[in-house]
């Protein structure tokens, strides 16, 4: 009886293991390279070790993560630098609060053996696209830098089947391709491609992929602990992409095959060793490009469309 009591003592003041704090993340496609930090965190339980619970979601359509985190479905969603302006154009009480991809992947995608041979042969075209607003606020810039307005053009929403719509001639093009990723799938087909990318075609330079969250709602310091992990996973995968590899293939069975290797290679370079870091230059100059093609009416002072947590509160 003793013996029972003692342990029954010890039980009582012993240290409790804490719960993990919940954290969900909506990408904002199916889990392929591009999510690789955020993925390699969670097979290694580096999320585990920030005290961190986090769910990944992919979404069933692409336009969902930041109609989802704005309305409090989820925590944090992986969104596009071009595109938050024009969700807070559109009132959406959205903030940028962390960068995946430092530099654009995007790109205006043919076929090589296409009759689109240069961004001004889209004229009269049909490019087929799978965001609504991305495309209008990087495709438009494209377009007029090459003579052709927007309107000379017909866009299809072709959703996540950018490489089917385009390797079947139902497009001549498809707008927000990943130069990383679809070219390989296109290859894969047994079709060449062509990649027009943006920063040769008018654009100034941004994020591609970014984290967005609710800023009147959102939990600062579990975001930040989500960042730090995943910056932890981005010098992992620096180190040791093979590991990196090892651990992101590792998360579901049909990453591990050819063209996500490919693509795997070609994105590690573009992962932001500093996700919370923020450049307030840099998304200032992309607010003017905006403005003065059109897509916005005035440009958003940084601190209305960001959250720096690099910085105290």
């Amino acid at each position: 009886m003793k013996r029972l009591c003692l342990i029954a003592l010890l039980l009582a003041f012993a240290p409790q293991a804490q719960a993990a704090d919940k954290l969900t993340v909506m990408l904002d496609w199916f889990v392929n390279p591009d999510h690789g930090p955020i993925i390699v965190a969670k097979q290694l339980g580096y999320f585990t070790d920030a005290g961190l619970d986090v769910d990944i979601i992919a979404p069933s359509d692409p336009s969902d993560p930041p109609k989802m985190v704005a309305a409090g479905k989820a925590d944090l969603g992986v969104s596009y630098q071009p595109q938050l302006y024009l969700q807070h154009a559109a009132g959406l009480p959205l903030a940028r609060v962390g960068t995946l991809i430092d530099s654009p992947l995007y790109c205006v995608l043919t076929r090589a053996d296409g009759p689109v041979k240069t961004m001004a042969d889209l004229k009269g075209r049909k490019v087929g696209y799978s965001v609504p607003g991305i495309e209008e606020a990087i495709l438009s810039g494209m377009l007029r830098h090459n003579g052709v307005q927007p309107s000379e053009t017909t866009l299809i929403n072709v959703n996540f089947s950018l490489v089917p719509a385009l390797a079947s001639g139902q497009v001549d093009a498809v707008s927000g391709a990943f130069r990383n990723f679809e070219p390989h799938q296109l290859a894969a087909q047994g079709q060449a491609g062509t990649c027009f990318h943006p920063e040769d075609n008018g654009v100034p330079a941004y994020d591609e992929l970014i984290y967005e969250a609710n800023p009147n709602t959102m939990d600062r310091d579990r975001v930040s602990r989500f960042l730090k992990a995943t910056a932890r996973a981005a010098a992992t995968i620096e180190a040791d992409p093979n590991a990196g590899w090892a651990a992101f293939k590792s998360y579901a069975k049909d990453l591990d095959d050819p063209v996500n290797k490919q693509a795997w290679d070609d994105t590690i370079s573009h992962y932001d060793p500093h996700p919370l870091s923020y450049d307030s230059a840099r998304y200032a100059a992309f607010g003017a490009f905006l403005k003065d093609a059109g897509l916005i009416t005035e440009v958003p002072k940084p601190a209305d469309i960001a959250v720096d947590l690099s910085q105290p509160q």
